[in-house]
């Protein structure tokens, strides 16, 4: 019996396994012989698939989701379908390269056998001949498994064709119906646009015919007034003769006319004359005063002269009269501010009429200064009384004024003179008339039957009084203002 040496063993694979061949996987296929020396595979894992089945589930579930799924879904999935379809390709294509490696690889083998079957005898030789038909029947049903691969391959190049027709027969419905959307809008479009030009045509016409008509109902009922009027000649003559006198009043009317309007024109120019003879004098702001100052040696005297201060609105132009005004001298209070004054001037029944040139300016600093007094409680401000009930004060000591948020209160040192709530019957305004220290001094009416004019010691304190009294009344749901309340008397 001849023994076969481990070194004719490693010759034999080397002879066998040549460097020109590619193994598919790392490892030889797991192979068992079964009757009659029959090769069957192994049981593989019964997850895996097939390609045959991975594509027929998927053909299967492509055919079942086409009747639901939208155009550009069916589209979708076509694509994907085709792109599935090539992978399948390939992987074909991979496996047709491993069965021929696997061919190469057993005829190889099988020339090795035949070559040692020659050298070989005995049990050794029964070997090599068993295993020479090993590899004839595995020869065999790898060539059965090529057939095989070769109908599958067929088979999946003939889905890819399908898919790919469905492909572009689903790309060819969606520009259709794209095509026949975009066609249904123009033409929805084009109907509308229709309507719209019809709806307007109508109204024209129905406007025309309507004017036309109208014109039509005159004329008529000027052609049956003319017929009336030709027989009933009475009524005729007498409208001739009303027509005389009228067109007699008319002529008298315009002769008188004419006399109105020299009158006119020669009062214009004396009003021109006189409106040249006074002016205003002062600066327009909170805290200054204004004068009525001649400025022609015709001038009459203001003494003379009967004389009303107005505020007038920058925005409507709504006069109010403010009672009391009627000296040459007025000096502007908080209520002025944003206003325009107006003086009216009477003389031997002319009217000179003087305006500011613009609305009245706030004083500079007055703001912030009654915001920082507003956080107080109590307010005190040194005065001196200069009337009291509308008779001259003689004393000229210090009196306190506070200015409370619940009451107001004036006292001499240690005794109160006078001491009130906010009430609607007080009355709290700058001093109307009064001369050059008229921007200093304030009216205050504390109750009926007791009124006092009270001078400051400057202009700003004057003004930060009245509008720190206003704040805290209103607080109150007071409004303190002069005698005239803030009326208005017309609009100019």
């Amino acid at each position: 019996m001849t023994r076969v040496s481990r070194e004719f063993s490693n010759t034999m694979q080397k002879e066998a396994v040549s460097a020109d061949v590619i193994f598919a996987s790392s490892r030889f296929p797991n192979y068992k012989i079964g009757a009659n020396n029959q090769i069957v595979d192994a049981k593989e894992d019964p997850k895996v698939l097939t390609m045959k089945e991975v594509v027929a589930s998927e053909t299967a579930l492509l055919l079942e989701q086409q009747k639901r799924l939208s155009v550009r879904d069916l589209a979708s999935k076509f694509e994907k379908g085709l792109a599935a379809a090539a992978k399948l390709s390939e992987e074909a294509k991979l496996r047709e390269a491993a069965s021929l490696e696997k061919h190469v690889l057993l005829k190889k083998l099988r020339d090795a056998l035949e070559s040692l079957k020659g050298r070989v005898a005995g049990r050794n030789k029964d070997d090599v001949e068993e295993a020479v038909a090993m590899v004839e029947a595995l020869a065999a049903q790898l060539t059965q498994r090529e057939g095989e691969l070769l109908q599958e391959k067929t088979e999946v190049k003939k889905l890819a064709n399908f898919l790919k027709q469905a492909s572009e027969d689903a790309k060819k419905l969606v520009d259709e119906e794209r095509a026949h959307a975009r066609a249904e809008i123009e033409s929805a479009r084009a109907a509308v646009q229709r309507v719209e030009e019809a709806l307007q045509e109508q109204e024209q016409m129905s406007r025309a015919s309507g004017k036309q008509d109208l014109e039509e109902l005159m004329k008529e009922v000027q052609e049956a007034r003319r017929i009336k009027m030709l027989h009933q000649p009475s009524k005729v003559m007498d409208m001739e003769h009303e027509l005389r006198a009228l067109r007699i009043q008319l002529a008298e009317k315009s002769k008188h006319s004419l006399v109105l309007q020299k009158e006119l024109a020669r009062s214009k120019r004396v009003e021109e004359n006189l409106s040249h003879i006074y002016e205003l004098d002062g600066a327009e702001t909170l805290g200054s005063y204004l004068r009525i100052k001649p400025c022609s040696d015709i001038a009459p005297e203001l003494s003379q002269c009967s004389i009303q201060w107005y505020r007038i609105s920058s925005e409507g132009g709504k006069k109010e009269l403010i009672l009391g005004a009627s000296k040459s001298v007025y000096a502007p209070e908080p209520f002025d501010v944003g206003r325009i004054l107006q003086v009216e001037i009477t003389y031997d029944d002319h009217l000179i009429v003087l305006t500011t040139t613009g609305p009245i300016d706030p004083a500079a600093g007055l703001g912030n200064y009654v915001e920082a007094l507003v956080r107080k409680h109590d307010v005190e401000f040194n005065v001196v009384v200069t009337q009291m009930n509308g008779a001259d004060h003689p004393s000229e000591s210090i009196h306190v004024l506070h200015v409370g948020k619940m009451r107001m209160k004036l006292c001499k040192g240690k005794t109160t003179i006078t001491k009130e709530y906010y009430s609607s019957s007080m009355q709290l305004c700058g001093v109307r008339g009064g001369g050059n220290a008229a921007a200093q001094a304030l009216f205050w009416q504390a109750k009926k039957g007791f009124s006092v004019v009270l001078a400051f010691e400057s202009e700003r304190e004057r003004n930060a009084a009245i509008m720190l009294a206003r704040r805290f009344a209103f607080d109150c749901n007071i409004t303190l203002a002069g005698p005239d309340g803030g009326s208005s008397i017309g609009t100019k």
